[in-house]
C-alpha cells in the first residue's frame, strides 16, 4: 500500500494530466478514426476527424448530461450520434429537423415538398469504386451543396423512402454513400440527446488501401 501512494504521488502530475485530457475529450472536442465508408465521398475511410462537441450543448465530462444549450443541429450539419438503436458511434449528416417530412425517390431527395437539386461531379481516389461504380453529385436544397455517392448498378431498397414526418425532438440522418449507409431509413429517428457533436475538419488521414500511407491533400481539410 505505502508503494502504491508513493508511486501516486510521484506521478500526481501525469494522472492529472491524463484526467484533464479525458474531460478534454469528453466535454469540448475529441477526435474519430472513421473505419466505414458511409460518408464518402466527403469523409474517408482512415481519416481522423476533429469533433466539436461544443458546438450544440455543454455536457457533463462523461455524460450526456446538457449543462448549457448553446444551438440545435441545422439541416446539412456533419454530427457524431452515440446512437442506442445501433449501439455504435455514427457520423451522419442532418437531413430532416424536427417538423420536416422528408423523402427519397429514385435517390433524389425531397424536405417538405421540395426536391434537391444535382450537379454532377468527378471524385477520384475511391477504392469502392474499383467493385462497384458510382456517380457522384452536388446535391443542394436550401444551402451550401455537398458531394453525395450514387451506385450505378446495386441502388439501396432505401433509394425510394418515406415521406416520413421527423417528430419532435429528433432529427433525420443519412449517410452521403446514399446506397451504402446504415442511417435514419433503417432505424429511425435520431433523438436530440444523442446528438453529442459536429464534425469539423479531417485533422489525418491514412490509406487503408495503400497499407496506411498518409493522404497529405486531406490532412486539415475542412468538411461541409
Amino acid at each position: 500500500m505505502h508503494a502504491l501512494s508513493r508511486f501516486l504521488l510521484r506521478n500526481r502530475g501525469f494522472f492529472f494530466f491524463l484526467l484533464g485530457m479525458l474531460m478534454f475529450r469528453s466535454a469540448l472536442a475529441d477526435w474519430n478514426t472513421v473505419p466505414t465508408g458511409s460518408m464518402q465521398p466527403t469523409i474517408r475511410i482512415g481519416d481522423r476527424i476533429v469533433v466539436d462537441r461544443m458546438a450544440y450543448d455543454l455536457r457533463l465530462p462523461f455524460t450526456h448530461v446538457s449543462l448549457l444549450h448553446r444551438a440545435d443541429p441545422r439541416r446539412g450539419d456533419i454530427v457524431i450520434i452515440d446512437s442506442a438503436a445501433t449501439g455504435e458511434r455514427l457520423v451522419k449528416r442532418v437531413i430532416g429537423l424536427p417538423g420536416d417530412t422528408v423523402a427519397l425517390r429514385g435517390n433524389v431527395l425531397y424536405v417538405n415538398g421540395h426536391a434537391a437539386r444535382y450537379q454532377p461531379a468527378r471524385v477520384a481516389g475511391i477504392t469502392a469504386d474499383r467493385a462497384l461504380p458510382a456517380s457522384y453529385a452536388v446535391e443542394s436544397l436550401d444551402g451550401p451543396g455537398h458531394l453525395v455517392r450514387l451506385s450505378r448498378y446495386l441502388p439501396s431498397p432505401a433509394s425510394n423512402y418515406g415521406p416520413v414526418t421527423v417528430t419532435a425532438g429528433h432529427y433525420l440522418a443519412m449517410g452521403d454513400n446514399r446506397d451504402d449507409s446504415y442511417d435514419s431509413r433503417f432505424f429511425g429517428f435520431v433523438p436530440r440527446g444523442e446528438i453529442v457533436g459536429r464534425a469539423r475538419f479531417v485533422a489525418l488521414s491514412l490509406d487503408p488501401a495503400r497499407h496506411g500511407l498518409p493522404r497529405a491533400d486531406r490532412w486539415g481539410l475542412t468538411l461541409h
